[in-house]
C-alpha cells in the first residue's frame, strides 16, 4: 500500500499581543488537523514579533524553559487531535543564555525534544547574535509515529552542511520553520531575487538528499520589515507541488508521496555516489593556498 503523509503548514502574521498569537497559531493547528494533516509545521518564533530587528534587551522577557509554557498548552492539542506539531520558540535554557529553538510534540502529546538553531545570523535587521547562542545539540532528527522528520531552522536553510547531515541521520522530510522578509521600500527586482535563491537553495537540499522539504515563513508588515511568506513544499526532486501568498495568511495541507525518496534516491544515486574519504577539507574555515 502506498505509504503517504499530509503536511501541514501555518502562516500567520503576528502582533505585539502576545495571547493572540497563540491563538492565532492554534486556529490554523486545528484548521489543519481538521484537513487531514499528520505533521503541523508553525513559523519561527510564531509567538511574538519578529524581536530580532532591534537589540532590545527587554526582549529577553519574551524567552521561556523547553519544556515549558508553550510545550504544556501544545502538547494536549497535539494529543487531542493526533497530530504531530512543530513549534519555534525563544528558549531561555540559563540566566544570560538563550537560544533559537524547535520543539517536537507527536501524536500522542509526548515531548520528543528539541533542535537548537545552528547558525545565528548577524545582519540589518535581523540582529540575532544579540539574543541566541548557537545550538550545541547538534543536527536532530525526531522518530514520530507518523515518520522520522528533521528540523532545521531559518539561516540554516542556506547550509547544504547541515541539510546533508540531518538527512545521513535518518530525516524522512526536512522542516524549515522561517522569519525571513525585505526591507518594505525595496524595489520588486532584489525582492524577485532574494526570494528565488531562498527556494532555490531549498530545493537543492530535496534534490541533494531525496526528501522532501517544507518551508514555513512568516507574513505581514513588522517594522520596517514585510515578512514574504511564500512558504513551500518541495517533493523529493525539488518539484515545488505548493506555494503560498507573499501577502496572505494561510494554512494549507500537502500530500507527500514517500515512496519517491526511494525511487529518486535509485535513479540518481546521489549518496551511492558520494567520496567521503575526500571531504575532510569541509571542516576547514577556509581552504588556503599555502595550506
Amino acid at each position: 500500500m502506498k505509504r503517504t503523509v499530509k503536511v501541514g503548514l501555518v502562516q500567520n502574521s503576528c502582533s505585539k499581543d502576545l495571547a493572540e498569537n497563540r491563538e492565532k497559531a492554534i486556529v490554523g493547528i486545528k484548521e489543519a488537523a481538521k484537513n487531514g494533516a499528520q505533521i503541523i509545521c508553525l513559523q519561527e518564533l510564531f509567538g511574538s514579533l519578529y524581536f530580532c530587528d532591534v537589540e532590545d534587551h527587554s526582549n529577553f522577557e519574551l524567552a521561556e524553559k523547553i519544556p515549558g509554557p508553550s510545550t504544556d498548552f501544545l502538547s494536549p492539542l497535539a494529543k487531542e487531535l493526533g497530530v504531530v506539531i512543530i513549534a519555534s520558540l525563544f528558549e531561555k535554557r540559563a540566566e544570560g543564555l538563550y537560544h533559537n529553538t524547535t520543539a517536537v510534540l507527536d501524536t500522542d502529546g509526548a515531548y520528543l525534544g528539541k533542535y537548537r538553531k545552528m547558525h545565528i545570523p548577524d545582519d540589518p535587521g535581523y540582529y540575532e547574535k544579540f539574543y541566541f547562542t548557537p545550538g550545541d545539540l547538534g543536527y536532530k532528527v525526531f522518530k514520530t509515529k507518523v515518520a522520522t522528520i528533521g528540523v532545521l531552522i531559518c539561516w540554516d536553510q542556506w547550509y547544504p552542511e547541515a541539510s546533508r547531515i540531518t538527512a545521513l541521520m535518518g530525516a524522512e522530510i526536512l522542516f524549515y520553520p522561517t522569519a525571513i522578509g525585505w526591507h518594505k521600500d525595496q524595489d520588486d527586482t532584489t525582492n524577485k531575487e532574494q526570494y528565488h535563491a531562498w527556494q532555490t537553495i531549498q530545493k537543492s537540499h530535496a534534490v541533494a538528499n531525496g526528501v522532501p522539504v517544507v518551508s514555513v515563513n512568516r507574513v505581514g508588515v513588522e517594522g520596517d520589515m514585510r515578512f514574504w511568506g511564500g512558504s513551500f513544499v518541495t517533493n523529493a526532486f525539488g518539484w515545488v507541488t505548493y506555494q503560498a501568498s507573499h501577502e496572505d495568511e494561510m494554512v494549507h495541507v500537502e500530500e507527500l508521496d514517500m515512496e519517491n525518496s526511494d525511487r529518486y534516491r535509485t535513479h540518481w544515486p546521489f549518496l551511492r555516489d558520494r567520496r567521503i574519504e575526500t571531504y575532510s577539507p569541509i571542516t576547514k574555515r577556509y581552504i588556503d593556498e599555502d595550506e
